[in-house]
């Protein structure tokens, strides 16, 4: 089944979930609880001997980072880091001509940006692999593996409803993206002016077959019957000078006892950390029996590595 999968990815871009499928998401997770259950027993699964990743980071991280170079590490690879300031990009080299030089070094690349737009052009240009670690559209691989999270403690993915409170962001973006390709209900609640792109709430809508797509102003509404509850910080990074205003916006969104009490007695929270408590989530519910955080951290490791394994 792998080699079949790993022959359908070879060489392919990873840069939004809206360029997979609903099938192949649920082959990827499949592919990431095997490497998951492998480590664990103590396999090691090195798909990726000889092979290099280079990490661009224009946008800081510590789940980001550590997920990819410790996946890399444990594929039997290796991953450079390189920020801002040890490309020529900062002193004006093009993104294209960046992609052109780095494809004849290595083997794939990394990118965690701000406009989707470099991405793309990285894509395009390169000759090598591209994966989306971040942009301030989307972030597939955060969604990998939050889906891969619901599926190992709902043990399905089709026909459950996941709520998102807060603001329209990138996160939002991907799950919006996501999960009506796998046949999840997704409700949206964002304060007026805070609502995710039309461009990705349409895309959603075109790919419901099965599934409800609904963006409203009402976080109760959003909430009930939920089986899944995701957040996210209300300031993303670049936008701490907003912060004060969104906190007085976002004030009725707070991801509390109140609001879950309207969501599903067994439902999960999820958040793709780092988590500002006692803003957008209170201490009780991220602490709490319903949280699956740590699990959603770990398994960015294990869906990456599925990703790297695949693509390269």
């Amino acid at each position: 089944m792998y080699t079949s999968l790993r022959k359908r990815f070879h060489r392919r871009n990873f840069l939004s979930l809206g360029d997979v499928s609903g099938e192949e998401i649920m082959a990827m997770i499949d592919f990431a609880r095997e490497l998951k259950d492998a480590r664990s027993r103590g396999e090691t699964y090195t798909f990726c001997v000889g092979k290099t990743l280079a990490m661009i980071f224009q946008k800081p991280s510590t789940r980001t980072r550590v997920s990819f170079e410790v996946a890399m590490y444990q594929l039997g690879g290796h991953a450079l880091y390189l920020n801002a300031a040890d490309l020529q990009l900062g002193r004006g080299e093009t993104i294209a001509d960046t992609a052109r030089a780095l494809s004849r070094y290595v083997d794939g690349i990394m990118i965690r940006t701000f406009n989707q737009q470099d991405v793309e052009i990285l894509a395009s240009e390169a000759t090598v692999p591209v994966i989306n670690g971040l942009t301030d559209r989307e972030h597939p691989c955060q969604i990998l593996a939050d889906l891969m999270t619901i599926f190992e403690h709902k043990k399905r993915l089709e026909g459950l409803k996941l709520a998102w409170v807060g603001d329209g962001n990138n996160v939002c973006h991907s799950l919006l993206l996501a999960c009506p390709s796998v046949g999840m209900d997704i409700n949206v609640a964002s304060p007026p002016g805070y609502e995710p792109r039309p461009d990705i709430v349409a895309a959603a809508h075109a790919a419901a077959k099965k599934s409800e797509v609904k963006v409203t102003a009402d976080p109760v509404s959003a909430v009930h019957g939920a089986d899944v509850v995701v957040t996210d910080t209300w300031a993303s990074m670049g936008q701490e000078g907003e912060h004060q205003e969104r906190v007085k916006v976002f004030y009725d969104y707070q991801i509390n006892s109140a609001l879950v009490n309207h969501a599903k007695p067994d439902f999960i929270f999820l958040h793709c950390l780092p988590a500002h408590r006692g803003e957008e989530v209170v201490d009780e519910i991220i602490d709490g029996p319903a949280s699956r955080v740590w699990d959603e951290a770990e398994n960015r490791l294990h869906t990456q590595k599925a990703i790297l394994a695949l693509l390269l």
